[in-house]
């Protein structure tokens, strides 16, 4: 489910409402530091840079309200009066928009390219809110190494090691071609930024139907402020399904905080925390709730991206479940960077550690507190090939250590898609 909702949010910035005017408008408006412009103090600042953010977090009612206030306390400020009615004209209160032109015009000495933005705005008018989209598809073929998560090992040992049983050929690893198909949706559902997103994905198989897998998961995601810190909640649930039968069903509540710190441009640090409640359909005392704590330090030069993130993971199930509780760890790694020729490269790496609490299972002969250790790296190549549309080529390499032989597997799979985006 982390995935589906990570996929969801990277479509996040098409909905957002385009800033390009009020930017325009601020670079161009007085500045407060200009001989005969209003010399703002220690909360007026703050109220426009509240302003601001939220305007970049597409918080317009937030932004009003800060407006507003700014205004109140310094009605000589002209590049809040401007925002301001931009908004309104954004929200389609053309009445308000049209007053406070009209106090820029004559209250104050716009420049040539306010009195053109104005003018522009006004020939295309003051249309009420509606709310964006994004829709996203994705089809693609496969080649999945190990579809069946089968084990490293040929056999089972036993109690101390002393006796060893050949597994089942249906515990070793299958192999198979698989073909792709998904759906990404996402929709505006307030003027404050609210969202709401969808993901469908199926995968099925060429030979191995049992195997076959869909998802569908959908949520909400809202930003707010809570004084200088920004926050943002996401709630979402989805299921999963399994060779036609429904595996598993989720729940996420996640919250995503990100500190007032002074740090290098274009650097940014979040502070999330998650709560999952996983209930598996056809499994017996496997449901598990898993709690999440992760610092992510992100960087961004031009089009360079990348991020870094380390976690702390505690899952608790009923008192039957295999190993108990088990506590973790998450370290995921991200670098996205343009590269040669149109094509964009992504490289990630991720490490999850899990450790139960007690053996797994004595009575099956299998006394081993687990501990395991998974591995993936992941590489994609994008390139465009039209308008909207785009090919990538991903592969994947997992590696699942374990202190118990029959659960450790290798997988390696190769994927090429092809992704529109109308």
């Amino acid at each position: 489910m982390k995935r589906s909702i990570a996929a969801a949010l990277a479509l996040l910035a098409a909905l957002a409402w385009p800033a390009c005017a009020l930017a325009q408008a601020d670079a161009a408006a007085p500045d407060a530091d200009e001989p005969g412009a209003p010399t703002l103090g220690a909360t007026q600042q703050a109220l426009y840079q509240e302003a601001l953010q939220a305007l970049a977090e597409g918080r317009r009612t937030d932004a009003s309200r800060a407006l507003r206030r700014l205004i109140e306390q310094e009605p000589r400020h002209a590049g809040a009066w401007l925002d301001l009615a931009l908004i309104q004209c954004g929200l389609g209160n053309a009445e308000e928009a049209e007053r406070m032109f009209a106090t820029v015009e004559t209250r104050f000495d716009p420049s040539r390219e306010i009195l053109e933005l104005i003018s522009q705005t006004r020939e295309e008018g003051c249309h009420p809110w509606t709310p964006n989209s994004a829709l996203s598809l994705i089809a693609g073929r496969g080649y999945d190494r190990n579809v069946n998560q089968g084990a490293s090992t040929s056999t089972l040992k036993l109690g101390d090691g002393s006796v060893e049983l050949p597994l089942l050929d249906d515990f070793l690893p299958k192999q198979d071609g698989y073909t792709v198909a998904g759906l990404e949706y996402l929709r505006a559902l307030t003027p404050n930024g609210t969202i709401g997103f969808a993901q469908l994905q199926s995968r099925r198989n060429d030979t191995l139907h049992q195997y076959d897998s869909s998802s569908l998961f959908g949520g909400i995601e809202s930003p707010w402020r809570f004084g200088s810190w920004a926050l943002r909640s996401t709630l979402a649930a989805g299921m999963v399904s399994l060779g036609g039968h429904i595996y598993q069903r989720q729940a996420q509540a996640q919250l995503r905080v990100t500190p007032p710190l002074s740090l290098p441009n274009n650097t940014l640090l979040n502070v999330m925390g998650g709560y999952t409640v996983t209930d598996y359909r056809r499994l017996t005392n496997f449901d598990a709730h898993t709690l999440e704590l992760r610092p992510e330090l992100s960087h961004q030069r031009g089009s360079l991206y990348g991020s870094a993130s380390f976690g702390l993971l505690s899952d608790h199930g009923n008192a039957q479940r295999p190993g108990g509780d088990r506590h973790g760890q998450l370290l995921s790694l991200l670098l996205r960077s343009p590269l040669a020729a149109g094509l964009t490269g992504e490289l990630g790496y991720t490490r999850q550690t899990w450790r139960s609490a007690r053996p797994y299972a004595p009575e099956l002969l299998i006394p081993q507190t687990r501990d395991q250790a998974t591995q993936v790296l992941r590489a994609v190549l994008s390139y465009p090939i039209g308008k909207n549309q785009s090919l990538m080529l991903e592969t994947r390499a997992v590696r699942n250590r374990e202190n118990i032989d029959i659960f450790q597997y290798n997988n390696r799979q190769f994927q090429l898609s092809w992704r529109w985006q109308p």
